[in-house]
C-alpha cells in the first residue's frame, strides 16, 4: 500500500503456505442489513445475520463481530469508524524503532477514537503476506481485507480462520474502488449500512460544499504525484488521491491511467513527463524527497511549479496531510478535504 519513504503502494503478493493451525470458522445464513447503532460496538439486534457479495464469492456474518481484524490497509480506519475497535490491523507507514505507540493509531484523525487501545500488527508494509498465525491467534470473528491485494488463494486461507470480506464485487484492480464502495461494503458486514450512508453523504455534501465554494478549480487539470526511486510518480484518476482531487473540482490528466496499465500510479520517464504538465500539481511526500524532487530540472521546469501552482503536502510528518488523502477513509476524509482546498487557497 503506501511507502513510507515515497507514499506510494508497494504491490505485494502473498505465499501459498499452508497453515499448520486449527483454523477457527464462523458461517450462516440470511440477508443483506438495513440499519446501524450509533457509534456502538454492536449493530442493532435486528441486523444480523447479513450476508456481503465480494469479489471471491459470499460472506455471511451470523452475529455483530466484536472481535474484528483488519488485513486491508486502511480497513481498520473504516470500522473504527463503525465504534469498533480492531484487535489486528496492518502497520500502513512502519513504525519508527522503539516508538509507543503506534504511528497508524495517532494520526489526527484517529487517535481519540483508537484513545489507549494498542491493537496487534499482522502485517507491515512491504510484507509478502499477512501473518495467518498471529491472526488465528487473535481468535477474530471477521477479517476485513477490502482495501487490499489479497488473491483467493490468500482469501481461502483468511477464510478458514473467521468470515473474511474481500474487496468489492465491481472491482477489476486492488485499490481502484471508489472510497464510497469500500466504505459501505464494510459497513454491510459490521450490520451497519444505514449508519455507512449517512457517513458517506456526510463526506460527499463536504465535497460539493468545496466544489460550490471554489468555482475556480472547475475546467482546471491538476494531478497527484510523489517522488518515487529518482522518478516522478503520479496517482492514477482511480486511486483515492486522484478521485479526491476529481472529487473537490479539478480535471484529471487520464493519460497517466493509460500507462499504468491498470496500477494505482506508474513512474514516468523523461519523455514523459508532459503528463504532469498540468494547471495544478498535488505532490505527496515528506520533506528529504520532496527536496529531491525540487532538485529535478524536469519538474523544476513544468509551468504549475514555475507559477508556484504546487501544494507541497507531508506525507507522514508534521501534519501528515498525505496520510489522510492517501488512506482517504470514513475519519480521514473530512481532514483530508479540508487540509488539500486550504493548500490551494494559500497559493
Amino acid at each position: 500500500m503506501l511507502l513510507h519513504r515515497t507514499n506510494a503502494r508497494r504491490r505485494w503478493r502473498l505465499p501459498a503456505v499452508a497453515l499448520g493451525l486449527a483454523l477457527l470458522a464462523g458461517c450462516g445464513s440470511g440477508t443483506d442489513d438495513t440499519a446501524g447503532g450509533g457509534g456502538t460496538r454492536a449493530a442493532a439486534p435486528g441486523a444480523f445475520p447479513v450476508t456481503v457479495e465480494h469479489a471471491f464469492g459470499t460472506t455471511e456474518v451470523e452475529k455483530a463481530p466484536q472481535r474484528v481484524v483488519s488485513v486491508g490497509y486502511t480497513d481498520d480506519q473504516t470500522v473504527l469508524a463503525f465504534g469498533i475497535k480492531p484487535v489486528g490491523m496492518v502497520d500502513q507507514y512502519p513504525n519508527p524503532p522503539g516508538r509507543s505507540p503506534d504511528i497508524n493509531t495517532q494520526w489526527p484523525w484517529v487517535k481519540d477514537e483508537w484513545g489507549d487501545t494498542k491493537p496487534e500488527v499482522v502485517m507491515e508494509n512491504g510484507d509478502s503476506g499477512p501473518d495467518y498465525e498471529k491472526i488465528a491467534a487473535l481468535r477474530p470473528d471477521l477479517i476485513v481485507a477490502v482495501y487490499s491485494e489479497i488473491d483467493r488463494a490468500a482469501y481461502g486461507k483468511l477464510s478458514r480462520i473467521a468470515p473474511t470480506l474481500a474487496r468489492t464485487k465491481g472491482e477489476k484492480e486492488p485499490f481502484s474502488a471508489p472510497w464510497q464502495d469500500n466504505a459501505l461494503h464494510i459497513a454491510k458486514a459490521l450490520g451497519k449500512a444505514g449508519e455507512g450512508r449517512k457517513k458517506i453523504d456526510a463526506i460527499d455534501s463536504r465535497l460539493e460544499e468545496a466544489k460550490e465554494r471554489h468555482p475556480e478549480f472547475r475546467g482546471r487539470t491538476a494531478v497527484a504525484l510523489s517522488w518515487y526511486k529518482d522518478s516522478i510518480a503520479p496517482f492514477t484518476s482511480t486511486d483515492v488521491r486522484g478521485r479526491l482531487v476529481t472529487g473537490i473540482g479539478f480535471d484529471y490528466r487520464k493519460g497517466i491511467d493509460e500507462i499504468a496499465g491498470g496500477s494505482f500510479s506508474t513512474q514516468l520517464s523523461p519523455e514523459r513527463v508532459d503528463l504532469v504538465d498540468v494547471d495544478h500539481l498535488f505532490v505527496i511526500n515528506d520533506k528529504a524527497d520532496t527536496e529531491a524532487l525540487k532538485e529535478f530540472e524536469l519538474f523544476a521546469n513544468l509551468d504549475a511549479v514555475r507559477k508556484g501552482d504546487v501544494s507541497y503536502l507531508p506525507d507522514s510528518e508534521g501534519s501528515a496531510v498525505g496520510a489522510a488523502i492517501s488512506q482517504s477513509t470514513l475519519l480521514s476524509m473530512p481532514y483530508a478535504i479540508d487540509e488539500l482546498v486550504e493548500s490551494v487557497e494559500q497559493e
